[in-house]
């Protein structure tokens, strides 16, 4: 922004209305002196900076009242996993209610959808944004079955309260499948059951999900997971998931477990495991960039041995 003196005192910081321009005593000649882009009607974003999604979606509200985050946009703005095939954001999405009209803008995508009220809610300072429900639902129309389960996996897996600062659930197995229900004509709608019914509550994390599917999808039974290995025991070391009827863990290493204090604590929870007759394998990011090629090996090679 430049830095000569404006008629406000408060800063174009960040994208703002027309409107709001004028309620800080900037008429049209000032904005064209300032280092602002004219993006859409009405509308104006600072150059040269990173600007927040929530912040770009509060200025286009703004001019588009009666809409809300939603799609790719609300799934960025809840934290949602997205693969990486819906990871642009430089369009937001907006959605209005199925029967108004559809918002047409510069740098909006715009859709027209039923919902029911209770799948809308109000984030940062007053934006409004489908639910992380009400989201996975409508990101049917451009994922497929493997990505919603993960992305569904991570709405009703337990979170760590004291990790996540949230103790429930974004959403429960039982509550989407009231969503469904509640909307039995729209489009996706094979895919979304077909999610719903492969995600399970314990997948701590998507390359977890990515890792249990890739098993089924290539024939293996469907591990257990979250096993623990002393299951009366509330402070039993425990695995991502396993074949309790082989005695074989799987322990997924994402980047948190490079941290010296999580390497003690693994180290500890593998000897407890091995020491119970348990064998245990880790699977890293380098084993989900081949679909788990070595992990699978592995595996055969250890249900052969149980065959025999």
């Amino acid at each position: 922004m430049t830095t000569d003196p404006t008629p406000a005192s408060a800063p174009l910081d960040r994208p703002f209305t027309s409107s709001e321009a004028a309620s800080l005593g900037f008429s049209y000649r000032d904005l064209l002196k300032e280092d602002v882009r004219h993006v859409s009607r009405e509308l104006y974003i600072p150059r040269g900076t990173d600007h927040r999604l929530v912040d770009r979606l509060r200025a286009h509200l703004a001019v588009a009242p009666g809409g809300w985050g939603s799609h790719r946009t609300a799934a960025a703005i809840h934290g949602l996993w997205l693969p990486e095939s819906a990871g642009d954001h430089r369009l937001l999405h907006v959605s209005r209610k199925a029967g108004g009209q559809r918002v047409r803008r510069t740098g909006v995508v715009g859709h027209r959808v039923r919902v029911l009220p209770e799948e809308i809610e109000t984030v940062a300072g007053g934006v409004h944004v489908t639910t992380p429900a009400r989201t996975w639902f409508d990101m049917a129309h451009e994922l497929g079955p493997v990505a919603l389960t993960a992305m569904g996996d991570q709405l009703i897996r337990k979170p760590r309260s004291k990790l996540e600062c949230r103790a429930e659930p974004y959403a429960t197995t039982a509550r989407l499948t009231e969503m469904l229900r509640a909307h039995p004509n729209v489009k996706g709608l094979a895919k979304l059951r077909a999610a719903l019914a492969d995600m399970r509550v314990g997948s701590d994390s998507i390359p977890e999900t990515l890792l249990r599917l890739a098993l089924l999808a290539y024939g293996f039974p469907e591990p257990e997971l979250q096993i623990a290995l002393r299951p009366f025991d509330p402070f039993s070391p425990t695995g991502d998931m396993g074949y309790p009827e082989i005695r074989v863990v799987l322990q997924y290493e994402g980047a948190h477990h490079r941290e010296e204090d999580q390497q003690l604590k693994d180290a500890r929870r593998d000897a407890a495991f091995r020491a119970a007759g348990w064998i245990v394998i880790h699977v890293t990011a380098e084993d989900l960039r081949d679909d788990f090629d070595r992990i699978r090996r592995e595996l055969r090679v250890l249900f052969s041995k149980r065959a025999a």
